[in-house]
């Protein structure tokens, strides 16, 4: 029997904090599926946002576990994992969207062709990867939070980018659905969710793209396969749920 394969899953660490409802379903659909390990810039504990009172006593227990410590991101040797996910952070535009070791891992991730998925204002991490004036996902497709949903943050008049200009300006192809929609894009091994609502049918994709490449074909790898509507997944797809 094949061991599980490993994923990196990579949060800010800024007071802006990381989506409590994003990285909990990210965390739990993940850990069936993949080792685990959690970074931080500095490898700062994580703060969480929007806890309520479906995720409060989830992030209670995750907190005194002993993995709930994260790795020093700068340490982090991106040949070690074999997926890469960014749930929705806030925070990540004050530090992932300009870090030279997510750069670093992400070129890895890039010139190996191993899924990569971020989600939500988790996307802005992947402003990092720029080489000169090249961003490194020049040519795909992505989503990302729209302008109409960035707007209801306080702070948005002081965002430091908004994803959908970049995107754009670096030679990418945005896409977004109305607000609060599920939409999820699929390009190559780069899957992108468009909000917190879209985290997981992200995952789902990350899961399937990272059971395709580890592991032989076979359908019962994938168990949500079993539960869900069945449709293909194609290099450059997107999906959105009204």
């Amino acid at each position: 029997m094949s061991s599980k394969p490993t994923c990196l899953i990579v949060a800010s660490a800024s007071p802006q904090g990381v989506s409590a409802k994003s990285f909990h379903q990210s965390f739990s659909l993940c850990s069936a599926a993949f080792n685990l390990q959690t970074a931080t810039p500095g490898g700062k504990p994580i703060d969480f946002v929007g806890v309520d009172e479906s995720t409060a006593r989830w992030v209670q227990d995750f907190s005194v576990k002993p993995y709930a410590t994260p790795a020093k991101l700068e340490s982090i040797d991106g040949a070690r994992y074999q997926a890469l996910l960014i749930p929705d952070c806030p925070g990540a535009l004050n530090d992932l969207a300009h870090s030279g070791s997510l750069h670093r891992i992400l070129s890895h991730f890039i010139s190996q062709q191993k899924p990569v998925c971020a989600v939500g204002e988790g996307v802005s991490a992947l402003c990092c990867a720029t080489e000169g004036h090249k961003w490194i996902f020049q040519g795909y497709s992505l989503t990302g939070p729209s302008v109409f949903e960035l707007v209801r943050r306080p702070d948005f008049a002081n965002l430091p980018l908004i994803v959908e200009d970049f995107v754009k300006d670096s030679g990418g192809s945005y896409t977004a659905s109305q607000e609060d929609a599920v939409h999820v894009v699929t390009d190559r091994h780069l899957i992108t969710g468009q909000n917190m609502r879209s985290t997981s049918l992200a995952v789902h994709n990350l899961i399937l793209l990272s059971s395709d490449a580890h592991l032989p074909p076979r359908i019962g790898s994938v168990p949500w396969l079993a539960k869900s509507r069945p449709y293909r997944l194609s290099p450059n797809k997107i999906f959105s749920l009204h």
